[in-house]
């Protein structure tokens, strides 16, 4: 009998033991959970800038009334940051996403270089600007305004001077209209 209750006292013990023991290792357990949580480290910090998007205006013509209109688009702050002047031109050189716009620069023609001198742009553009120009002072003017306005929504730039293939004195073949000036934005181009 003394053997029964040695054998009872001894699992009443180790029953014990076993709930305190399986009691410390949940603790334990909530513990580690909780400092992993508390320690979390992403592995890629998320960059806010990276989102920005902001919206600007581009000018096309609008095919129905020859008319220069603005086509707003949304574009990324961090690629307008980095190269604003190149960014808007590029995008006016792709051309429109609405399709009763049509672009006004003509096809084939190059950025040879961008520059900013005391808030006028120095736009030097490749001869297919003028070479594959539709004729007339309408289309003229919608290409120059084109460029203009879109590139003087930069506060920085007040006037556009456009240079082709380095020649500040350019005309289109009409002579027509003269590159010899800058040219500031206009409010309502036709």
């Amino acid at each position: 009998m003394k053997n029964k209750k040695i054998l009872a006292i001894f699992i009443i013990i180790i029953v014990v033991l076993g709930m305190i023991g399986y009691r410390i290792y949940e603790k334990l357990q909530e513990n580690k959970l909780q400092n992993e949580i508390l320690e979390y480290i992403p592995e890629e910090e998320i960059d806010i800038v990276g989102l920005r998007q902001t919206i600007v205006s581009l000018y096309f013509i609008q095919k129905d009334t020859n008319t220069l209109v603005p086509e707003a688009r949304n574009i990324d702050v961090k690629e307008l940051t980095k190269e604003p002047y190149n960014t808007l031109m590029n995008l006016l050189l792709e051309g429109p996403k609405n399709e009763k716009l049509e672009k006004a620069i003509p096809e084939g023609t190059k950025i040879n270089k961008i520059e900013l001198k005391n808030n006028i742009l120095y736009l030097d553009l490749s001869k297919e600007f003028i070479e594959n120009h539709k004729s007339g002072v309408d289309a003229e003017s919608s290409s120059i305004y084109s460029i203009v306005n879109t590139l003087t929504q930069l506060n920085e730039v007040e006037a556009i001077k456009i240079q082709i293939d380095g020649k500040d004195d350019a005309t289109f073949t009409d002579n027509a209209i003269s590159l010899k000036d800058p040219f500031v934005k206009q409010d309502t181009t036709t």
